[in-house]
This record gives structure tokens, sequence and C-alpha cells, in this order.
């Protein structure tokens, strides 16, 4: 179990991120067109793992044009982000803000937040993602894993892309 905080109020996870130096567990989440997602499907490029609550809100649909917006100048990298949002809204959102180097994904139905640690326990958000990053390499180890102390604020992009 890990800790964050929503407005200052204490939050946990059903568990911990997978640890730099560790093989990422694997993943499938939902894309916007129904498509299953895996991390296999990007073996020999690394993947930034921008994780959120939901893209209805502010901090997360900031999140979600900032790595946009980044993943231009980035070399063999692909940014998945990740929420229980419906795909539906993803693609909405997407299409909306012209979001279009991103591969916006659900888990939905899926075991993701249980395997990477973030589905939260309690708080107002208990059942939706932590915001979390998780960079990971061409080989599958994590570069960098980071749970953001406080659900409320934007992860810390340049410690994120500073591994890779």
């Amino acid at each position: 179990m890990a800790d964050t905080a929503f407005s200052g109020t204490p939050a946990h996870t059903v568990g911990d991120l997978p640890a730099v130096g560790d093989k990422a567990p694997a993943f499938t989440t939902v894309d916007t067109d129904l498509n299953d997602v895996s991390l296999s499907d990007f073996a020999g490029r690394r993947v930034i793992l921008n994780i959120f609550p939901s893209v209805d809100t502010g901090v997360c649909a900031a999140s979600e044009r900032e790595f946009n917006k980044r993943a231009t100048g980035l070399d063999n990298t692909v940014v998945v982000s990740v929420s229980k949002d419906l795909p539906f809204a993803l693609g909405r959102f997407c299409a909306a803000e012209g979001i279009d180097k991103v591969i916006p994904t659900s888990a939905f139905r899926s075991s993701f937040s249980e395997d990477y640690g973030v589905r939260l326990l309690d708080s107002p958000l208990a059942g939706v993602l932590a915001r979390a990053v998780v960079v990971i390499d061409t080989d599958g180890t994590v570069l960098y894993s980071s749970l953001v102390p406080e659900i409320t604020t934007e992860p810390d992009y340049d410690a994120a892309l500073a591994v890779l």
C-alpha cells in the first residue's frame, strides 16, 4: 500500500508501483476503438505510462495535453495514458483537444490498477486510479516510477523524461 493525498485528505493505494529496476508488469488496457493495448505491443520501444484518475478533471486533462506536447520530441518512445474512464470519453476528449501523440487507454476491464498498485482504496476517489508516471525501457525494465504525492497536482514531467 502506498500513500498519496486528495486535496490534503490521505488516500491509499491497493499496492505499490513497480520499483526502478524491476520488470514492468504485463498489462492489457482498451483503446478508444475498444481494441486491446498490451505492453507487449511496444516491444523494443520505451513506454511512458501517464496514469491518472479521470480525463474529466482539470489536472488530468492538463497532464494529457502536456505529455502530448512533449511526446513529439521523443525518439523510440510511446506515451500511453491509463485511467478508468470509458474509452468513449477518452476518445471524445482527445478528439476535441487534438491529442494525437498519446495513446489514451482505459483500465475499466483489466487488472492494471492492481498489477501496478494504483487503485485508490479510500478518499472521495476510491476505486479510480491514483496519479502516477512509470517509464519503461526497451527491455521492459522500469526506469522511473513516481506516485504523485497530491493527486490534485501534475506529475514531474521533467523528472520522468530525464531518464530517457
